[in-house]
């Protein structure tokens, strides 16, 4: 069956604005919306996309039902942190890209929620699954996946106005020598490397935080703490490479950093924080990283001391007590 939304206008404003903050999409997505008359306001149908709406109006979106798609077989597990009827969170294995694309031979994230019945509509129709955040296919850890277009729209707001955010780890070289680094340049392709992003002129605001934790046992390494302000492609290593530092095992942006080396890239959301669409619980859940970031870590760490700046409650603070 069709979704049936409704909103009440508590400021006049253009149509399509004003749906696009409520539904987490673009205006010329609810343009498009309203385009195809999915859309009334006082009880009359509308296919005006800037008409100006009242106070106290109320605006009923029909959602279409989604296509429906089939899932590739998928061959991996995906660790479930936390599920209730309007969120999913995960801890998304390392080598498992998000959404599907031409490009993409295996099963994706995507496939996985679809094997879970997660199959979200669009304003167009066509099927989201939920995600609201995305991790490369390299980079493991926490994601929030909205189980409803309701949860969808209110996690969207929260990312937008910066009040859901991830705290990720990862494993420099050469070690930062600030207590906090901040990087703020705009991303776009890199013009030399079309694989890469990098800090251009005409790129997209981006901003990152990060903060060192731990030294390694030779002080050529470091594991950090990373806090971001945007959500740019390859924003972590794009800024860390604007400051000539790297991962260890980015094949992309780190190939010459001497024998520092890893089966993956030692990059890891470990931890979310958000409000709950609902209920308006602050919540936060932290993913543990995989064999071979922990490996790693024990190899060329002293683990007493790794252990005791990964709690969240820890990384939270190194942050929250810098001028950022």
């Amino acid at each position: 069956m069709e979704k049936a939304l409704s909103f009440s206008v508590d400021a006049p404003q253009r149509l399509d604005m004003f749906l696009a903050e409520k539904l987490g999409q673009t205006r010329s997505q609810t343009a498009q919306l309203v385009k195809k008359e999915a859309v009334r306001v006082a009880g009359k149908l509308c296919t005006k996309p800037g008409m100006k709406l009242k106070t106290e109006q109320i605006v009923e979106v029909v959602l279409p039902q989604p296509k429906q798609s089939e899932a590739r077989e998928v061959t991996f597990d995906v660790e479930i942190l936390y599920e209730d009827d309007d969120i999913l969170v995960v801890n998304k294995p390392s080598g498992v890209t998000v959404h599907p694309a031409a490009s993409v031979k295996d099963a994706t994230l995507v496939d996985w929620l679809k094997e879970k019945g997660i199959r979200l509509s669009t304003i167009s129709g066509e099927e989201r699954h939920g995600i609201v955040h995305r991790l490369d296919k390299g980079t493991s850890g926490v994601m929030v996946v909205a189980k409803t277009n309701e949860a969808h729209a209110n996690l969207a707001r929260q990312l937008e106005e910066k009040r859901m955010g991830r705290y990720y780890l990862c494993v420099v070289t050469p070690p930062l020598k600030d207590d906090v680094r901040i990087v703020e340049c705009p991303i776009g392709r890199n013009p030399t490397n079309r694989i890469k992003m990098a800090c251009v002129d005409g790129g997209k605001a981006a901003k990152s935080a990060f903060s060192p934790l731990v030294l390694s046992k030779d002080e050529k390494e470091q594991l950090v703490a990373c806090k971001l302000f945007t959500g740019r492609t390859h924003q972590i290593r794009v800024h860390l490479e604007h400051i000539s530092r790297h991962i260890v095992g980015d094949e992309v942006y780190a190939k010459n950093i001497g024998k520092a080396s890893a089966e993956r890239i030692l990059l890891h959301a470990h931890t979310l924080y958000l409000t709950h669409p609902k209920s308006g619980q602050a919540m936060q859940f932290s993913a543990k990283y995989d064999d071979v970031f922990k490996n790693y870590l024990e190899k060329k760490f002293d683990m007493e001391r790794v252990n005791e700046t990964i709690l969240p409650e820890y990384i939270a603070h190194k942050f929250d007590t810098a001028e950022l």
